[in-house]
């Protein structure tokens, strides 16, 4: 088990996708998460990948923290049984709370919510707020559109290589869980 990361925030969709390949590589990162007994942290709803990799994690063993908002509780998506529950009063105070609770990041696929998580940390990492390593797996290419996205901004001069991040890429759950190991 890595020496360094003992708290890894998850972040993915709390919709399934189109693929279910992403419910599979989820299934894999919660397992890994349980059995290396890293703590798992997310948003904690019992619903799509987020409610697939927590469910993976507790199954394994391990310890999840979910960490959700008031109103997302009370109208619209069930917290995950089993999950230590923090509930704050807006989504910005949860992404704070989860960065806190947290030594690293993996994203899965996901939305909106994912993408403006996502975008949060390496803003974090540009302006030297945060050097936590943040792994993406990219499953089925599905971060690829991002990654041209990047390229084209450090092309145009809007930012600097992506060496100027803490950033750890794979395309299989077991090239990712290696990383995480050798972190």
């Amino acid at each position: 088990m890595s020496k360094k990361l003992k708290s890894i925030a998850v972040y993915c969709g709390h919709q399934f996708g189109t693929n279910p390949i992403f419910a599979r590589d989820a299934v894999s990162v919660g397992e890994f998460l349980g059995q290396n007994k890293i703590r798992m942290v997310f948003g904690g709803g019992d619903v799509g990948l987020m409610g697939t990799v927590a469910t993976a994690a507790l199954d394994a063993g391990g310890h999840v923290i979910g960490v959700s908002t008031r109103n997302v509780i009370e109208k619209q998506e069930p917290v995950h049984d089993g999950v230590e529950v923090e509930i704050v009063d807006g989504v910005n105070e949860r992404k704070q709370k989860m960065i806190e609770l947290s030594d690293a990041f993996i994203i899965l696929p996901g939305g909106i919510g994912t993408l403006n998580e996502l975008t949060d940390i390496m803003t974090m990492q540009q302006i030297g707020e945060s050097k936590k390593p943040l792994f993406f797996l990219n499953t089925s290419g599905f971060w690829i559109p991002f990654v041209r996205l990047f390229i084209h901004m450090q092309k145009n001069g809007f930012i600097e290589t992506i060496h100027d991040y803490n950033i750890h890429g794979a395309n299989t759950p077991e090239e990712l869980f290696k990383k995480i190991l050798e972190y």
